[in-house]
């Protein structure tokens, strides 16, 4: 029987890092606490990140190159609403396995210019992947509205997405590391933000959103 290889003590710490930063907030956890978590000596650690900030980095990457494998329209065809119910589902997936950068954005963006730069270009690509989808929709006479409107509409989809876990934060923090309350939230956050579309979808798509969130609207209850 063949032994898997034991994973790399660089990646361990990434794996760790991201648990504690998800759980108690990056501002909360410096290298020493990793160091502790990790059994290991902070020499040992630096050998490896140079500081707090090149592990958020490294993390930032990781989480970089996931989205930007999921922002993508079909290339073979015209998306349809389907196409936006899983676009939505994975991306809020996504925001939740890296959530500490998305409730302590602000405080990141303020003191790390990489991120800064890096963000705004993820928020652009979001925006565009879904003036896409929309235009899409609008090609397919599914959903009615002029290009102003489907400019701004991608814009709302995007703030809401962007700032919605930090809106469950606000909304009961004490329940926001439980699986099952932030499952729920997470499934609020898609809901919400298709719903931003509702107005504008029109024959058998809008009754197939209708269908998708009767559906939704039963689990949460």
């Amino acid at each position: 029987m063949q032994h898997k290889a034991p994973r790399r003590t660089r990646e361990r710490i990434l794996e760790l890092s991201l648990r504690l930063f998800n759980e108690f907030g990056e501002p909360n956890i410096t290298t020493t606490v990793i160091a502790e978590e990790m059994n290991i000596s902070p020499g040992n650690l630096y050998y490896h990140f140079r500081n707090k900030d090149d592990i958020v980095n490294s993390l930032f990457a990781q989480f970089e190159a996931e989205i930007g494998r999921m922002l993508a329209v079909p290339a073979d065809r015209r998306p349809n609403i389907e196409d936006v119910w899983l676009y939505l589902h994975l991306m809020f997936e996504l925001v939740w396995r890296y959530r500490f950068f998305y409730r302590d954005l602000s405080d990141l963006l303020s003191r790390n210019r990489k991120l800064e730069l890096h963000f705004k270009q993820i928020l652009a690509h979001k925006t565009k992947v879904a003036q896409q989808l929309c235009q899409g929709l609008r090609s397919d006479q599914a959903l009615e509205a002029s290009d102003h409107e489907i400019d701004a509409l991608a814009t709302n989809i995007v703030v809401v997405a962007t700032y919605w876990l930090s809106y469950e934060y606000v909304r009961n923090p004490r329940k926001y590391t439980e699986q099952e309350a932030m499952a729920e939230a997470l499934a609020r956050g898609c809901y919400q933000v298709l719903s931003l579309l509702g107005p504008y979808l029109r024959g058998e798509t809008h009754l197939l959103f209708e269908k998708l969130s009767e559906e939704y609207l039963k689990k949460l209850k």
